[in-house]
C-alpha cells in the first residue's frame, strides 16, 4: 500500500505546486496565454514593429499605473490621474509657446503641476477627511476644467525639443518604452527599498496599526498622492510628445485603465499588496488585448466588453488566490528566496515567450499571402450617426470592390487613434483612411505610414504636418457660413440666438464655429446671447438647451454644430421648435433629415456622409495601385430645408 500511495502523493504535490504557481503568477500566465492566442490568430502580431507598437501603446497607461500603484497599495484610490496628465501637458505647452518660457523651466512647471495636484488630493484626504474617491473625483473635474481654460479648448503645439520623447533611439527603440522602463524601476525601488514604500504596505495592511506603531500616516499619504501626481505629469508629457500637441481632452478615461492595470497585475483594492512588475504586466495585457483585437478587426464596442471581462476575471482571481492562501504580491517585504523565485519565474516566462515567437513565426512564415486588397479605416468616433454613415458608405464601396476593410473607433481619443494607425502600419495594409480626432495629433502616426510607403487618405478632416494622398471632405468653414446665412434669413436679419458647440478641441467644432461667426458678420441685427459646449451629444444638447432657456426664454434661434445637439435642443424647446424658435443643425444625418421633414428642425447643413465614405475608399484603392488622385476631393455641401429634403439623397 505504501508503494501505491507515494506516487499518488507525489502527483498531488506536483498538481498543487503547479496550481500555486499559476495562482501566484496569474497575470504573467494570462499575458503568456494572450501572446500565444494572438500569435496563432494573426500573422501580423509577432512582427518586430508590432511588438514595439505594443510597448509604445502600453507606455502611458503603465506610467500612470505605476503612480496609482502607490495609492492602491496604501488602500486608496486616485481617479484624477488622467486629468492631471492632460493639465500638466497643457501647462508645459502653454508656458513654452504662448508665454515664451524656456522649455526646461516649462517642463519643471509641468512636473510641479502634477505634484501640486497630488498634494491637494493628499491634503483633502488626510486633513480634510474626505474619502479618496470623492477627493480625487473632484480633482478629476478641476484638472480637466483648468486644462480647457488654459488651452481655450484647442490643442497646443508641443515644443520640438520635448516632442523627441515620442521618437525612437537609434531608429528602432521607442523613447516612450524607455521612459516606461525607467519609471517602472523607480517604482520598484520605492516600493521595495525605501521607508515610504514600506509605509505604503503598512498603511494599506492596517492603517490604525500603522499609526499606533509610530508612522505619521497623514504625512505619508501626502507623499503617496504627490508621487501619483508626479507620475501622472510624466505620463502626460510622454503622451503629448507622441501626439506633438497637448490635447485638453487627452487621457480621458485613462484613470480607469491605470486602476485596471494595477488590479490585473495582482494588487488588491483593499490595500497592502502590489508590485511594480505586476502593474507592468497588467498594462501590457491591456495593450496586447487592444492591439490584437485591432489586428483581428474586432469591433471597438466588443473590445470594451472583452476588457471589462478581463478586469472582472482579474478581481475574481485575486479572491481565489486569497482563499487558496497564495503568496501575496507585496513587494515591500519579499525575502531573498522569494525574489529568486520571482526571478526564476520571469526567466521561465521569457523562455516560453521566445519559444512561442519562434514557433509562430515558423507557422505563419509558411502560410500563403492573401491577394485581397486590405484597407484600414480609423474613425474619430462611432458614437455619432454622421460617422456611422461614413462607415456604411465605406463598407458598401469595399464590398462592391471586393476589398477587406478594417474599421476602428478612436472614441474621440487622439492617443487611441494613434495606436490604431500604428497597428495598421505594422500590419502592412495597402492603404489607410483616417478621420482624425485632431489634425495635429494624427500627424506623427501618418508620418510613420508615409515612411512605410502606405498611402493615407483623410476623410472629413485633414492631417497636419504629414503627407496624405488625398483629402475627401466637405468644407466645414463654408458649411458654417451657410448655416449662418440660412438662420439669419429665416429670422429676417435680426433676433437673439444661442450656439451649441461641439467637443472642445476637435477641428470640426472649431471650423464650423469659425465659419458661422464669419457668416454672421453680415447680419449685425443677430445677437448671440450664449454659446455653450454640448460635446456633439444629443442628451447633453437637451440638458444645455434646457438650462439656457432658463436664462434666455426669449431666444429666437439656435445653431448647433451637429444634428445630434440640434435634436436635443428641439426636445428642450418642445412646442416652440419650428414655430417661435428656428433650429439649424449640421451633418444631414437620417434623424436630422426626419426632423427637417417634420418641421421641428428648420434646416441641416448636409454633408452627405455616405458619399464621403464611398469616395474615400475609392481614392484609397487608387492610391494603393499607384494611380493619380486629386489632393482635395470636395463633396458638395447644401442646406436642406423642408422644401428640398424630399430630393436629398444623403
Amino acid at each position: 500500500m505504501a508503494t501505491d500511495t507515494q506516487p499518488s502523493t507525489a502527483r498531488t504535490s506536483g498538481a498543487s505546486a503547479v496550481r500555486r504557481l499559476l495562482l501566484d503568477n496569474g497575470a504573467l500566465t494570462a499575458l503568456i496565454v494572450l501572446v500565444i492566442a494572438m500569435s496563432a490568430l494573426s500573422g501580423d502580431f509577432l512582427t518586430t514593429d508590432n511588438l514595439l507598437n505594443i510597448g509604445v501603446q502600453a507606455a502611458v497607461t503603465a506610467i500612470l499605473a505605476f503612480g496609482v500603484t502607490f495609492v492602491i497599495v496604501s488602500a486608496g484610490i486616485d481617479l484624477s490621474v488622467g486629468s492631471v496628465a492632460a493639465l500638466s501637458a497643457t501647462v508645459l505647452a502653454w508656458t513654452a509657446t504662448s508665454q515664451g518660457i524656456p522649455v526646461w523651466i516649462a517642463v519643471l512647471l509641468a512636473v510641479a503641476t502634477g505634484i501640486a495636484c497630488g498634494l491637494v488630493n493628499g491634503v483633502l484626504i488626510s486633513y480634510g477627511k474626505l474619502p479618496p474617491f470623492i477627493a480625487t473625483l473632484a480633482m478629476l473635474s478641476v484638472g480637466r476644467g483648468l486644462s480647457l481654460v488654459i488651452s481655450q479648448g484647442s490643442p497646443i503645439a508641443f515644443p520640438d525639443s520635448v516632442s523627441h520623447l515620442g521618437d525612437t533611439l537609434g531608429g528602432w527603440l521607442p523613447v516612450p518604452v524607455l521612459v516606461m522602463a525607467v519609471m517602472g524601476l523607480i517604482t520598484a525601488v520605492i516600493l521595495g527599498r525605501t521607508y515610504i514604500g514600506r509605509s505604503m504596505y503598512a498603511i494599506g495592511g492596517n492603517e490604525e496599526a500603522a499609526r499606533l506603531s509610530g508612522l505619521r500616516v497623514k504625512k505619508q499619504k501626502l507623499a503617496i498622492y504627490a508621487l501619483s501626481g508626479l507620475f501622472a505629469a510624466a505620463a502626460g508629457i510622454v503622451l503629448a510628445s507622441r501626439l506633438s500637441s497637448a490635447q485638453p481632452q487627452a487621457a480621458q478615461g485613462y484613470e480607469l485603465d491605470a486602476i485596471a492595470a494595477v488590479v490585473i497585475g495582482g494588487a488588491s483594492l483593499a490595500g497592502g499588496t502590489g508590485k511594480a512588475s505586476g502593474t507592468l504586466i497588467g498594462a501590457l495585457i491591456l495593450a496586447v488585448l487592444r492591439n490584437g483585437l485591432n489586428l483581428l478587426s474586432v469591433s471597438a464596442f466588443w473590445q470594451q466588453v472583452v476588457i471589462g471581462v478581463v478586469i472582472a476575471l482579474a478581481v475574481l482571481l485575486d479572491t481565489v488566490r486569497r482563499k487558496a492562501g497564495a503568496t501575496p504580491v507585496a513587494g515591500g517585504g519579499a525575502s531573498g528566496g522569494d525574489r529568486r523565485k520571482q526571478a526564476a519565474t520571469y526567466v521561465i516566462a521569457a523562455v516560453v515567450a521566445a519559444a512561442v515567437v519562434g514557433a509562430m513565426s515558423f507557422v505563419h512564415g509558411g502560410s500563403s499571402t492573401s491577394t485581397t486588397q486590405k484597407v484600414g479605416l480609423s474613425l474619430s468616433t462611432l458614437n455619432n450617426p454622421f460617422f456611422v454613415q461614413i462607415k456604411a458608405g465605406a463598407q458598401q464601396e469595399a464590398k462592391k470592390r471586393g476589398v477587406d476593410l478594417t474599421v476602428t473607433d478612436a472614441q474621440n481619443d487622439a492617443s487611441q487613434q494613434a495606436n490604431q494607425l500604428q497597428n495598421f502600419t505594422s500590419s502592412g495594409l495597402g492603404s489607410i483612411i483616417v478621420n482624425p480626432v485632431d489634425s495635429d495629433a494624427a500627424g506623427p502616426s501618418v508620418r510613420s505610414a508615409n515612411k512605410a510607403d502606405i498611402p493615407v487618405v483623410g476623410v472629413d478632416r485633414g492631417v497636419n504636418k504629414a503627407k496624405t494622398a488625398a483629402l475627401v471632405a466637405s468644407d466645414n468653414v463654408a458649411g458654417g457660413k451657410l448655416g449662418a446665412k440660412a438662420l439669419a434669413e429665416k429670422l429676417g436679419g435680426k433676433g437673439r440666438i444661442v450656439i451649441l458647440q461641439g467637443l472642445a478641441g476637435t477641428s470640426a467644432s472649431r471650423e464650423r464655429g469659425a465659419g458661422f461667426a464669419e457668416g454672421l458678420k453680415a447680419y449685425p441685427g443677430i445677437k448671440v446671447v450664449a454659446r455653450q459646449p454640448a460635446d456633439f451629444d444629443r442628451t447633453k444638447g437637451l440638458d444645455v438647451m434646457t438650462n439656457l432657456l432658463q436664462a434666455h426664454p426669449d431666444v429666437d434661434g439656435v445653431f448647433a454644430e451637429n444634428d445630434e445637439m440640434a435634436l436635443g435642443a428641439v426636445k428642450a424647446l418642445g412646442s416652440k421648435a419650428g414655430k417661435s424658435v428656428s433650429v439649424i443643425g449640421f451633418d444631414g444625418t437620417p434623424d436630422g433629415l426626419k426632423a427637417v421633414s417634420a418641421g421641428t428642425l428648420y434646416a441641416s447643413v448636409a454633408q452627405q456622409p455616405k458619399e464621403l465614405g464611398r469616395i474615400a475608399v475609392d481614392n484609397a484603392l487608387r492610391a494603393a495601385e499607384g494611380k493619380k488622385v486629386q489632393e482635395t476631393v470636395k463633396v458638395p455641401v447644401k442646406v436642406v430645408t423642408k422644401e428640398n429634403v424630399a430630393g436629398f439623397g444623403g
